[in-house]
């Protein structure tokens, strides 16, 4: 819980004076008290009041002070947001390297099937969007809930050469920006005012290489966590050398272009191409409060899948409890002026013992 006016808690401090302004009149009036030779005669004429009917009228108007204090402090609470409130963007690579056979039969395939059981989960509502990234990235379905436009585009994606995830993840942040105003687009300067997760939309990265061109993924992840946005990432494929098979229809030499792709050859420093960067996805999920996921096969890739709503349902939104706390502490306080004048009321009602006289 967070307080929206924290200076607003020194109303608190009115709460001992009261005490110590109680304390001091009481001890006043003992003072003035006039003396009588028997107290034990004043006692019997006085009815009965146990000390119980003096404290808790007293405890329940301290405590409502309190509570309608901090209500003055505009107490907020982070809450899950459901997942069918938030813009799903779902990043698929596409570089060559998904030609890979050690998924069968190749992680295209495999990483299509399991996007569309991923999206036929969602519930009704649920906006999801499509990006596909090689060389460069590309909005294939822009946010919607039309579920079977979604399913349709999955068949229609063809490799190319070069991996940009840093692009695909500004590709995904501008196709948020386009439907939600409350998200800036790149290329926008963005105070350092936003949390990681605190906006409910999420980006979803699914790659099975490194990133070789365009800009740097980590980059990338500060533009989305100075968004509020997380970002999920999964890691796909093994580290076990397959002959790459793709048909022609999941093919464009045309798309992406670049040099050094998912296929063939060394990528950037020296690193295999049909191996993922591991370091750089758990760095880019831990920037923006994500999740980082490891599936080496098509089955862990539908349960990494098959785990993401229950992440992205713990996108944060700040909720006021003033009104809340105002309640309550009203009726602490109502409940302690009721009790006092219910019990002084029994009391003045007992008859009076008769005192005998002398």
């Amino acid at each position: 819980m967070s307080l929206a006016w924290p200076g607003a808690l020194s109303a608190l401090l009115a709460v001992p004076l009261l005490l110590g302004v109680a304390w001091w009149s009481r001890r006043r009036r003992r003072r003035a008290a006039v003396r009588v030779t028997s107290a034990a005669l004043i006692r019997t004429a006085l009815p009965g009041r146990s000390r119980w009917h003096r404290r808790v009228p007293a405890a329940l108007l301290v405590l409502g002070l309190v509570v309608l204090g901090v209500g003055a402090a505009r107490p907020q609470a982070t809450v899950a947001v459901p997942a069918s409130s938030t813009t799903i963007l779902l990043a698929l690579d596409v570089s060559r390297s998904m030609c890979s056979t050690d998924v069968a039969p190749n992680r295209l395939t495999a990483a299509e099937k399991a996007a569309a059981e991923f999206i036929q989960a969602q519930p009704s509502g649920a906006r999801i969007g499509l990006v596909a990234f090689a060389g460069v990235a590309g909005v294939v379905v822009p946010p919607t809930d039309d579920t079977e436009e979604l399913l349709a585009a999955l068949p229609t994606l063809t490799t190319a050469r070069g991996t940009a995830i840093g692009q695909a993840i500004l590709t995904a942040i501008d196709a948020i920006a386009e439907i939600d105003p409350a998200v800036s687009p790149t290329g926008v300067a963005v105070g350092p005012g936003a949390a990681a997760g605190s906006v409910p939309h999420t980006v979803v990265v699914l790659t099975d290489g490194a990133n070789t061109q365009g800009v740097d993924p980590q980059v990338a992840a500060k533009e989305a966590a100075a968004r509020g946005l997380r970002v999920h990432t999964i890691s796909f494929g093994t580290t076990t050398p397959a002959p790459s098979v793709c048909d022609s229809s999941q093919v464009d030499d045309g798309w992406g272009g670049g040099r050094g792709g998912g296929f063939g050859g060394r990528g950037p420093g020296g690193r295999n191409p049909l191996v993922a960067d591991e370091d750089t996805l758990r760095q880019v999920a831990a920037t923006t409060g994500g999740t980082f996921h490891l599936a080496e096969n098509a089955d862990e890739l539908q349960d990494a899948l098959a785990e993401l709503p229950r992440a992205i349902s713990l996108a944060r939104e700040d909720r006021d409890l003033a009104g809340w706390f105002a309640g309550a502490g009203g009726l602490l306080v109502a409940a302690a002026i009721a009790l006092s004048l219910w019990w002084n009321r029994v009391r003045g009602a007992r008859p009076r013992k008769s005192v005998a006289g002398g």
